[in-house]
């Protein structure tokens, strides 16, 4: 996807081995406050984070995403002024870590800052780089980085603990309930369905919806790194897709490569139901959950499409 700049005020900074470091007159370590207390600033590497640490936050936190247009890459990003200046301000930042925006952890280093707090996704629930990156594609981390930053926003701000508790609790338990819910309604409905996916970011879903992905895992990865797949898995895709071996087959319509658009007019020349994902949050400014259940439900409506339940 093409890298579109965004347009922030600019800042004093310095690269530093290719990362935008802010100067240190310009660095804060404390947290703004207001009149009606204290609020956390918060950086998040990409935006499906970030929702969720504003969701969280509420109006004891201001959170600023780098990666905030779905045209933008998170992959190859290249951080400008204005982003080691948000960072180095921060309390709390936020990145996906597992190789996928290797350029955030370098901004934070180039930008130290005493007393700031940093969630690595990525080491939060033990995934190493080379493993799949699309964490937010995993409910169950989700749910695990949703309890991280509400016990670092209590961190950073003690007296507002029971505040952060309580959206804690309303999140879970009330906005990401249909999210949750189509999950295991899915799962209920269609496990064990022989599925296909244009790469990894689906890898990550397939499983908690209990679907059968076929799709060789090395070019599901070659298709999300940017590399060419080998001959022989494109030969495998090819043939699940004429035999029908598939049911449905899933694609990410922001990475929508040459090889990508073979397979799904393929798919559908067959009568294969075709739907797709989205590796950021679209349309722009969607909330996490509407983003994820608009796909879960297209999904769920091609499963039925596919098996006539």
């Amino acid at each position: 996807m093409p890298k579109l700049p965004r347009l922030r005020t600019a800042a004093i900074a310095a690269t530093v081995g290719g990362v935008v470091a802010l100067g240190a007159a310009g660095c804060a370590t404390t947290a703004p406050s207001t009149p009606g207390g204290t609020v956390v600033t918060v950086v998040a590497a990409e935006n499906f984070w970030g929702d969720l640490a504003a969701r969280l936050g509420g109006t004891h936190a201001k959170v600023t995403s780098i990666i905030d247009n779905p045209d933008a890459d998170p992959h190859d990003y290249e951080p400008i002024a204005a982003d080691a200046r948000d960072v180095a301000f921060a309390r709390l930042v936020i990145v996906n870590g597992v190789g996928y925006d290797a350029w955030a952890g370098k901004l934070v280093d180039a930008n130290p800052s005493a007393g700031r707090l940093l969630l690595n996704v990525g080491d939060l629930v033990g995934a190493r780089d080379g493993e799949n990156p699309h964490r937010w594609y995993n409910p169950e981390d989700v749910r695990r980085v949703v309890d991280r930053i509400t016990e670092d926003l209590k961190r950073l701000d003690p007296t507002d603990a029971g505040y952060f508790a309580a959206r804690h609790d309303a999140l879970l338990g009330t906005d990401l309930k249909p999210y949750f819910d189509t999950i295991a309604e899915i799962r209920a409905n269609y496990a064990g369905t022989p599925v296909g996916a244009s790469e990894s970011i689906f890898a990550m879903l397939a499983p908690a919806l209990g679907l059968n992905l076929l799709t060789p895992p090395g070019l599901l990865t070659a298709i999300s790194e940017g590399s060419d797949p080998t001959a022989r898995d494109k030969s495998t895709v090819d043939r699940q897709l004429r035999g029908r071996q598939i049911k449905v087959y899933v694609y990410n319509s922001q990475n929508a490569t040459p090889d990508v658009r073979a397979q799904v007019d393929l798919a559908r020349s067959v009568g294969i139901p075709v739907t797709a994902i989205t590796e950021t949050p679209t349309p722009p400014g969607a909330s996490f959950e509407a983003w994820q259940v608009a796909q879960l439900d297209a999904l769920e409506q091609a499963l039925g499409q596919a098996t006539g339940k």
